[in-house]
């Protein structure tokens, strides 16, 4: 499970983002802080995964806190969460390597991409010596749109005949909220979406033969054993 640190002086906003973490069971909330001061006092003997960070606080901005973990060497992934929208923060903050932005007022959706994304390229380079060059294009040439699968996948030009984007849309968002580990299954998937589980199938072999979505055999079923599928976060250690 994954630490996290929000850092907002906004109470309601930091109650949000509080919700938002601890909805998603990869993660805890490991403190809270209403000033970058305090935060930055913590961080000094304290260590954590993710930081949920605003810029503009008393005392401290997030951008100096930031400035000031880097400097002391710490690589804490960092997802900003703040009403700053101009040119010259956001380029201070890309430079001092935050791994999202998102500007207030922002949904739950968004808010979920940014978590997904976190997980999705800490598993993308643990447990991997090397990487092949198609997982560094994923990381870094080839960003994910919103929904966190490429625009162009999801193209209606591009689709087979007979899928629609609205449906394969549908169909990879629950995907999105499925644990990496147990997957999620075709019939589970048709009860979540509401569509047939032969609809369903027709759009998870699109998804895997974009090489999107990987598929594996769930013993942990407590009956039969399922095929459970989820979206690719990393590749097997034999491909180069």
């Amino acid at each position: 499970m994954f630490n996290v640190v929000i850092v907002e002086d906004e109470a309601m906003v930091a109650k949000l983002n509080r919700r938002f973490v601890e909805a998603d069971s990869r993660f805890q909330v490991a403190a809270e802080f209403n000033s970058g001061k305090t935060a930055l006092e913590w961080l000094r003997s304290h260590s954590a995964d993710l930081l949920i960070l605003d810029v503009y606080m008393p005392a401290l901005t997030g951008t100096e806190l930031l400035r000031e973990l880097r400097a002391r060497g710490s690589a804490i992934d960092v997802i900003m969460v703040t009403a700053a929208h101009d040119t010259h923060t956001l380029d201070d903050l890309l430079k001092l390597g935050v791994d999202d932005y998102l500007v207030k007022p922002f949904t739950a959706q968004r808010f979920q991409q940014a978590l997904n994304t976190f997980c999705r390229n800490r598993s993308a380079l643990d447990n991997q010596d090397q990487v092949s060059q198609k997982d560094i294009d994923r990381l870094i040439h080839m960003p994910l749109a919103a929904d966190g699968l490429a625009e162009n996948s999801l193209a209606e030009g591009d689709l087979p005949k007979g899928l629609q984007k609205k449906t394969a849309q549908l169909v990879w968002d629950c995907l999105q909220q499925a644990p990496y580990q147990s997957g999620i299954s075709c019939e589970e998937l048709s009860s979540s979406t509401g569509l047939s589980t032969v609809t369903v199938r027709r759009y998870l072999n699109y998804f895997l033969e974009l090489g999107e979505v990987e598929s594996h055999m769930n013993y942990d079923t407590g009956g039969r054993p399922s095929l459970a599928y989820h979206p690719v976060i990393q590749h097997s250690a034999g491909e180069k």
